[in-house]
């Protein structure tokens, strides 16, 4: 064990414990649309996202950067800033996936970070260049997700309007396999990264690390610890998801995965920080609406978006109040 590595070693498993959060809550992205048409069985859709997560994590790292040296200053922050934002993550994405609501891994750590920066030194703790990245991310989440569901759904219908029911189904079964697993990947990519940069942060913070930088051994550990968090499955979250939202079969399964993969794929080579969960919710709402508008059960949509707009104050109160308390204490 590397001099000096006990006393960070609270934080990082706060950290993993996040990140297995975010694997377990975050999981139904990738396997909701893929189980609820029936393409694959909800064991077999786990362990190919499962699989795929932690392959997605490991294939780059510009997101991990952008959260680990690009949301709050490293250099005025110290150890109880990270913790303080960890245990707001947990709380707060345990308690949405109790009452079956997706929410966003990615705004909690955000607004834990700040929170718990504000907290731990003031304003002056915060990096605009990080937060605004944040804030294209939500605009890629919200409208490229939309858009992109809606887009390639509007071009299916054309493609296929006078193709058999029954073709559409079998054919679109198999493509929406490949869709499912590219929607893993590219949540693994995005989402298995910030993480990645939150352990980073923390060895930094605990001098472990010299300058900021995301080791191998780190990649691996996070990735892992995801995989783990995946194996689980999130069952409540998928039946909203995949069941409650729309009506979903593998055609518009296809559409929605392909679409939310696409917009996260390009954020992640971008080092864009966005929703994954808002991403795909958004593409499944686009892909109902093209349909008909009475498709899409808007009381539903109005829950999950009531807990992403109040993930961004909750997580940013508690993580506060935790880094006050532990400044107290300390």
């Amino acid at each position: 064990m590397p001099d000096g590595l006990l006393p960070v070693l609270p934080v990082l498993f706060l950290v993993l414990a996040a990140e297995f959060v975010n694997g377990w809550t975050d999981a139904p992205n990738a396997i909701a649309t893929v189980v609820s048409t029936r393409v694959l069985s909800p064991y077999q859709a786990l362990f190919m996202a499962t699989i795929l997560n932690i392959v997605g994590a490991m294939s780059g790292t510009a997101v991990a950067a952008t959260i680990g040296k690009g949301i709050v200053r490293p250099e005025v922050i110290n150890l109880v800033t990270v913790a303080a934002a960890m245990v707001g993550i947990i709380f707060w994405s345990t308690l949405a996936w109790y009452y079956g609501l997706p929410t966003s891994e990615s705004h909690a750590l955000v607004a834990g970070l700040t929170g718990a920066g504000l907290a731990t030194v003031g304003p002056s703790a915060l990096l605009w260049e990080g937060w605004s990245k944040v804030l294209i991310g939500l605009l890629f989440s919200t409208f490229l997700g939309f858009f992109g569901g809606l887009f390639i759904m509007g071009i299916l219908y054309r493609l296929l309007a006078d193709s058999r029911p029954g073709t559409v189904r079998r054919s679109f079964g198999r493509l929406q396999v490949l869709s499912a697993a590219f929607m893993a990947f590219s949540h693994g990519s995005n989402d298995g990264q910030k993480f990645i940069g939150a352990f980073s942060l923390a060895l930094l913070l605990g001098g472990i690390l010299p300058e900021f930088q995301i080791p191998l051994w780190v990649i691996l550990t996070c990735a892992l610890t995801m995989g783990v968090g995946t194996a689980i499955g999130g069952w409540r979250i998928v039946r909203t998801m995949g069941l409650r939202i729309t009506k979903l079969e593998p055609v518009q399964g296809f559409a929605a995965e392909t679409g939310a993969a696409m917009t996260i794929e390009l954020a992640s080579r971008l080092g864009i920080p966005l929703s994954t969960t808002h991403t795909i919710n958004t593409a499944i709402v686009g892909v109902g609406a093209i349909r008909r508008f009475s498709a899409v059960r808007w009381g539903v949509t109005l829950e999950i978006v009531a807990a992403w707009i109040l993930t961004f104050p909750v997580c940013g109160v508690i993580a506060w109040l935790i880094a006050k308390a532990l400044l107290v204490l300390g």
